[in-house]
């Protein structure tokens, strides 16, 4: 209850400011595919530098309700820009969609398995044989763990997987209703340290990328109608946004204070925590994709989902610096 009601607090505060953007000049809007945290703060430090302003643009941070959602509002015109993975545009793609990811972020998959250490010793994939698994009825997840499994030699039900209500599996995993959970680098990750520190538990992680998932995960996504449209624009926005993570990677403590004065709600240790996570995924911070690197994204997502999408239509590297 107390995490619902922290939940509908921060909702409340971005209706209040969430709305502010960088200043003046073209107003577009970035959807942040859920709450803010700080695998965005490059954003928000792009937006409190002047970095957008000083390119012309005015930017507009927007809750989101999930990286599938995000992607395919972007694709129907309801936002210009957002926060999503490889897997929500190639799904949109195979429907027929027409988003595209034009920056990277995350450059390497940033999820992963979260245990109490205090209750399982794993040293290795053998020895989460049994374990159950939560994770949101909709996370990538539940499609991608029997591919990751087969991956490594193992049979699909080598772990349970649980569908669960993505706003109870971090307390769960805590509370010791779950052996395993679904946490991110950068985002949940954060949130379930901070629930175990304050239990008294000592949560450890298995990384997916440690174990044959090589894929990119979250970058920046747009309408291939806005490249045809307003190519300079997107240029614009990307080089804005590569400074913000740039500051970000040079002031991380900067940028914490940043979020907590725009969003006072959040917790310090939490957004510290992830920002200190992003800038590990950044990699070397220009967003360039690397073609072999998506082609391995690309058949990797067709094998979980069973779709077939060119990885050549799924990003772009033509409009960074």
């Amino acid at each position: 209850m107390k995490h619902a009601v922290a939940a509908a607090a921060l909702t409340a505060l971005l209706v209040a400011c969430g709305s502010a953007g960088g200043g003046g000049g073209t107003k577009v809007t970035f959807n942040l595919a859920w709450f803010p945290q700080g695998s965005l703060g490059g954003v928000f430090a792009a937006i409190d530098q002047g970095y957008y302003e000083a390119e012309g643009l005015s930017v507009e941070p927007v809750r989101g309700y999930g990286g599938t959602r995000t992607v395919n509002e972007i694709d129907q015109g309801q936002w210009d820009y957002g926060y999503g993975d490889p897997i929500s545009v190639i799904l949109n793609r195979a429907k027929n969609g027409k988003t595209v990811m034009v920056g990277a972020l995350n450059t390497v998959w940033p999820g992963g398995l979260c245990y109490d250490a205090g209750k399982h010793s794993v040293n290795g994939l053998a020895d989460l044989k049994g374990l159950v698994l939560g994770g949101g009825a909709t996370s990538p997840i539940q499609s991608l763990l029997p591919v990751w499994l087969e991956r490594n030699r193992l049979p699909k039900e080598h772990i349970k997987l649980l569908k669960m209500d993505p706003a109870v599996v971090d307390a769960s995993l805590v509370q010791g209703k779950i052996d395993l959970s679904d946490c991110w680098a950068g985002s949940n990750r954060a949130t379930v340290l901070d629930l175990a520190k304050a239990a008294g538990r000592e949560i450890k992680w298995l990384d997916y990328r440690e174990h044959g998932l090589d894929m990119y995960g979250n970058g920046i996504v747009t309408s291939a109608e806005r490249l045809s449209k307003d190519p300079e624009q997107v240029r614009k926005f990307l080089r804005a946004t590569y400074k913000g993570y740039a500051f970000m990677k040079d002031n991380p403590a900067k940028v914490v204070e940043i979020m907590l004065k725009r969003y006072p709600e959040l917790k310090s240790d939490v957004l510290t925590r992830q920002v200190e996570d992003m800038n590990q995924l950044l990699g070397d911070g220009s967003g360039r994709f690397d073609p072999a690197r998506m082609a391995s994204t690309a058949e990797i997502i067709g094998t979980a989902y069973q779709v077939r999408v060119p990885p050549t239509d799924v990003y772009s590297n033509d409009y960074l610096k």
